[in-house]
Formats: structure tokens, C-alpha cells, sequence
């Protein structure tokens, strides 16, 4: 029995594992094989070289150092704020939980945009400011700061600690810190020996996955920091296309990857610790109104807070992108406020007459052909290996398969389409060409969302219900068709949305592999960006307003979607 077990667990896993193999680990072999066989001193050089360059141990430093930086900040936005989503109910409480999820699945080119829009020298704050004091420059100095990385990582990832701790938080039983409290301690030893010992598994995972994608971080530093700032990915970019350093380029990257590996090793393990039995209440039993002034003005200045940091940014490009800015004569006064929809217009217009121009509506269209692509190879892998971890909970194969699971959202993802490149370069698996290309690298990244969506609902299926469907004369596949798949049907739903989101934002990869073309909605922004004028500065608005929207309205659909009481990142 035990063994009929391990190989139908075997099989589910045989084709994700195989896609791994093939359009992850081949290519990342493959550019390591072939960046670093171009060393004319020998294979062991490029990493001495790394290992004793001042220059790249100073990236390496501030890699971790702005990572680590921006994890403390964003656990202390995001910890007072799970407490308050943990503990209590209030007016506008679905909705604040929706909006404040939105920003986890924006593109970091549309995050760039949307801060410089509030704080940029054009932005809305320097714009007042200077109407306000009759200045003639703008006054806050924001972009290719050090402080604008903090703030747009702390924007990104406080939905991370909401949600693992939070939830967690919510079904926790309120009478373990009540028992401390009638033995004589007060709430705040209670907080400390009794909440916080049990919380610490859900709060350390939050803290390792937020410090994953600050380490990894690429389009933030790009844009918001500029050439003063570089982490080890922009470094990597940096090596790869403007040096054609591939050899330091795949030290840098082995470099990351196994920074990530073991990170993800230990996440993997507290997420386990999270999942053992605990005594643990629905939410509903542990949550109240507010009742007293002091719960009132906490969450007023806890909301105002979340509203500030997750929806000003968001709210302020979009206003912006309506907006235009003309001299205002006679007054030092620089800029006077109109309604337009010019921005918009010019989406559809090659003012260049260039022979290469994309318009950003052709972007439009082939951003949502990828993002349906994706949808379906994700859901066609998710499922299999969602399945084998239900079935086999304790399976030593789940045990080992499961950090990998996360290593392409550590993974360099220009090394990674680098080595699309060179993988995929020869039949039978030339697809230089090839349309499939984008959605296979935006599988790889949506991987792991979609597996973190569909396990925790197929696990809430009760076992009964399986075996008394095989007990009737169900086989698997049956039992799957007729009892899984429609009672996890919102799940799937959930996944879907979540690869559709993360396909429309994906850039590091898509900037080395898409065609120029066939340009995605970040590759358009990225161009834009990079020319100068108050026109392309205003299609970077538009083009990064509609794929907010349809970003927002994907996590607003996620929120409805998503079954009570489950949930997991």
C-alpha cells in the first residue's frame, strides 16, 4: 500500500519535475557551462575573481544590506497591521484586505511609475509643494535614493506579513494568552512569552520570503535607484548586456541561486512547523468590534497608514495619467493642472514613423496572449504536484522536492533568459523563435503561486470523501474529476488569476527573450522610460495605469474567489 503510494506520488510529480529539468535547470546549466568555459584563465578564475574584488563585495553587501533593511521596516508596517486584520472587524475591512494585496502583484516597472507619479520631480507632492511656496524646483529629491528601494519594497511586500501572519494570527486561541493573564501576567508578558513564542514560525517565514524578493529585487533598483545603487541582480544585467562579462556574469548568478536555495530550504521548514496541529480557532471566534476609544484610534491610525503606503502611490499614477501639466504664464508657478486624454491617444501613435515601432496597443494585446499561455501551463503543472503533496503528506519525495519549488523566484532572471537563449538554440528545442518561449519563463515564476494556492484547498477535502468515492468503484481519475477538482474549483480560479497577474508584470526575463516586435506591456513602459520628452513620459503613465487596473481587478477577484479560513503564500 504504502508503496502503490510513493508511485502514484512519483507520477503526479514526473511532469512538473520534468518541466523543472528542462526550462529551468538546463538552461541555468547551460549558461553556467558556457559562460563560464569562455574564461581564458580557467574555470576556478571568475569565481577568485569575485571572491576578491572589492568592487562586487560591495554589491554583494548592499544586496543583503537593503534587503535586510527593508525587511525590519516591513515587518514593523506589517505586524501592527496583522494584528489589527487578526483581532478585529470593522467597516471597509474586505475591501482594505483586497487593496492592500494589490500591490504584491504589480509589476515593479508600474511600482516605479507609480512613485515617481506621487514623489517624483513631477509628482504630485513636489507639485503642491512648489504651488504652495512658490518654488520653481521641486523640493523633495525622491528617485535614485536609497530611500525610495525601502519604501517601494516595504509597498510591495507588506501584503506578505498581512497574510502569514494575520491569518495565522486569527486562528490562534485567545485562550492560551488568557490563561497567562489569570496566572498573574500582564497583557504585555502575555504578548511576549505566550503570543509571540507560538506567532514566530509565521513571522519568520514572512520575514525570509520578504527578504527573498528584496534580495532578488531587479526592476525596483533599476528605475527608483538608479546607477548610484546595484544589487547582485541588476549586477548580473549589467555583466550580461553592457560588459558581455558571461563568465562573472554566472558567478554572480550561482552566487544568488545558492543564497536563495538555502533560504527556501528553511522557509520550507517553518511552513511546515506552521502546519502542525495547534490549537486553533475559525476567525470569526477570535475577532470583535471595535469597542473602546484606544482600539478605535489604533486602527484608524493603522488604516490610515496601510491607506497611505499601499493605495496613495496607486491612486496618484492614475490621476496623473489623466492629468496635464502646462506652463502657467507669468507666475512661478511651473505647472497647471488639466483633464486629458492625450496620453491615452498616443498609445496608438508613431510620431517617429520608426519601422521598428510596436504601438503600446499591439504590447496590450500580446502581454494577454502570454498571460492565457501561462494560465493554462501553470494550471496543467500546479495541479499534478498540488495533488502529490495532499496525497503524501509525509512523503520523504515531497520533503526534497518541495525547496526547489521556490528557486525560480531566487533565480537571476536575466541569467535565466540568457540561458533560454543558449538552451534553445538547436533543434529539437529550438524556440528562439518560438511564441511559446515568454509563457514558459512566466510559467516558472507562477509556478510556485499557483502550487501555494491549490494545496491548502485540496488538503481542506476531507479523506472520507476520496475513499468512499473508491470504494464505490472510483478510480483516481474519477475521484479527481468528480470530487477534487469541483469542490477546489475557486481555487483554480484563484491560481489562474494569480499566473495571469504575475505573466502581465514579468520583466527581467521577458527583457532579454521578447522580440522587439512583439513587445509585453513592461518591455513598452521600460522603452518609454528610457526616452526623454513629456509625450513618453505620459504614455508610461497610461500604458502603467491599464495594467494596474487589470492587475487590481485580478487580487480584487482573487479576495472573492478565495475560500474561507484557507489560504497560503
Amino acid at each position: 500500500m504504502k508503496s502503490s503510494a510513493n508511485l502514484r506520488t512519483l507520477a503526479l510529480w514526473s511532469v512538473p519535475v520534468l518541466f523543472l529539468g528542462i526550462f529551468f535547470f538546463y538552461p541555468l546549466s547551460s549558461i553556467l557551462r558556457y559562460s563560464l568555459g569562455r574564461s581564458q584563465t580557467g574555470i576556478l578564475q571568475p569565481f577568485l575573481e569575485a571572491v576578491t574584488s572589492t568592487y562586487l563585495l560591495k554589491i554583494l553587501w548592499f544586496t543583503v544590506w537593503q534587503a535586510t533593511l527593508s525587511t525590519i521596516f516591513t515587518l514593523l508596517i506589517g505586524l501592527p497591521g496583522a494584528f489589527l486584520f487578526a483581532r478585529y472587524q470593522f467597516p471597509g475591512k474586505a475591501l482594505l484586505q483586497a487593496l492592500s494585496s494589490v500591490p504584491f502583484v504589480m509589476p515593479t516597472l508600474v511600482v516605479a511609475a507609480s512613485f515617481v507619479a506621487l514623489l517624483g520631480p513631477r509628482g504630485w507632492i513636489n507639485l503642491i509643494l512648489m504651488d504652495l511656496l512658490n518654488l520653481t524646483a521641486p523640493p523633495i529629491a525622491f528617485t535614485n535614493t536609497i530611500g525610495a528601494i525601502l519604501l517601494a519594497h516595504v509597498f510591495y511586500n507588506t501584503t506578505i506579513v498581512l497574510r502569514l501572519v494575520g491569518d495565522f494570527w486569527s486562528r490562534m486561541d485567545p485562550r492560551l494568552s488568557q490563561a497567562a493573564q489569570t496566572l498573574g501576567a500582564n497583557r504585555w508578558q502575555a504578548l511576549w512569552f505566550v503570543t509571540l513564542p507560538l506567532l514566530m514560525p509565521a513571522i519568520l517565514s514572512a520575514a525570509l520570503l520578504v527578504f527573498i524578493f528584496d534580495f532578488t529585487s531587479f526592476g525596483v533598483i533599476l528605475v527608483l535607484g538608479g546607477p548610484r545603487f546595484a544589487t547582485l541582480e541588476v549586477e548580473i544585467y549589467y555583466q550580461t548586456v553592457s560588459l558581455f562579462n558571461l563568465p562573472m556574469a554566472a558567478v554572480l548568478s550561482f552566487v544568488q541561486l545558492g543564497c536563495t536555495l538555502v533560504l527556501t530550504i528553511i522557509y520550507s521548514r517553518l511552513v511546515t512547523r506552521l502546519s502542525r496541529p495547534l490549537s486553533l480557532r475559525p476567525r470569526s471566534y477570535n475577532q470583535q468590534k471595535l469597542r473602546t476609544w484606544r482600539e478605535r484610534v489604533y486602527a484608524l491610525i493603522i488604516v490610515a497608514c496601510l491607506v497611505g503606503l499601499l493605495v496613495t502611490p496607486l491612486l496618484a499614477l492614475a490621476v496623473r495619467s489623466f492629468t496635464r501639466l502646462e506652463p502657467d504664464r507669468g507666475s512661478l508657478q511651473t505647472n497647471h493642472p488639466g483633464f486629458t486624454l492625450d496620453f491615452y491617444k498616443e498609445l496608438s501613435i508613431n510620431r517617429r514613423e520608426s519601422i521598428f515601432f510596436a504601438p503600446p496597443s499591439t504590447a496590450i494585446a500580446v502581454s494577454l496572449g502570454y498571460a492565457l499561455a501561462t494560465v493554462i501551463l501553470s494550471l496543467l503543472l500546479g495541479l499534478p504536484a498540488a495533488l502529490a503533496q495532499t496525497h503524501s503528506n509525509n512523503s520523504p519525495i515531497n520533503r526534497l522536492l518541495e525547496p526547489f519549488l521556490m528557486l525560480p523566484l531566487g533565480a537571476s532572471a536575466v541569467t535565466l533568459g540568457l540561458g533560454f537563449i543558449l538552451a534553445f538554440n538547436a533543434p529539437p528545442l529550438d524556440l528562439r523563435t518560438s511564441p511559446l518561449l515568454i509563457p514558459l519563463a512566466h510559467t516558472l515564476v507562477a509556478f510556485p503561486f499557483v502550487l501555494r494556492s491549490l494545496t491548502p484547498a485540496l488538503r481542506s477535502i476531507k479523506p472520507r470523501l476520496r475513499q468512499a468515492a473508491l470504494v464505490l468503484g472510483a478510480n483516481p481519475l474519477q475521484v479527481f474529476l468528480n470530487i477534487d477538482l469541483p469542490m477546489v474549483a475557486r481555487a483554480v480560479l484563484v491560481a489562474a488569476t494569480f499566473a495571469f497577474t504575475i505573466s502581465l508584470g514579468e520583466f527581467g526575463a521577458t527583457a532579454l527573450i521578447a522580440r522587439p516586435d512583439f513587445p509585453t506591456i513592461p518591455i513598452a513602459i521600460y522603452r518609454l522610460i528610457g526616452q526623454p520628452g513629456a509625450i513618453n513620459y505620459g504614455q508610461v503613465l497610461a500604458l502603467s495605469t491599464i495594467l494596474m487596473v487589470v492587475c487590481a481587478s485580478g487580487m480584487l477577484a482573487i479576495e472573492r474567489l478565495r475560500i474561507a479560513e484557507i489560504g497560503e503564500f
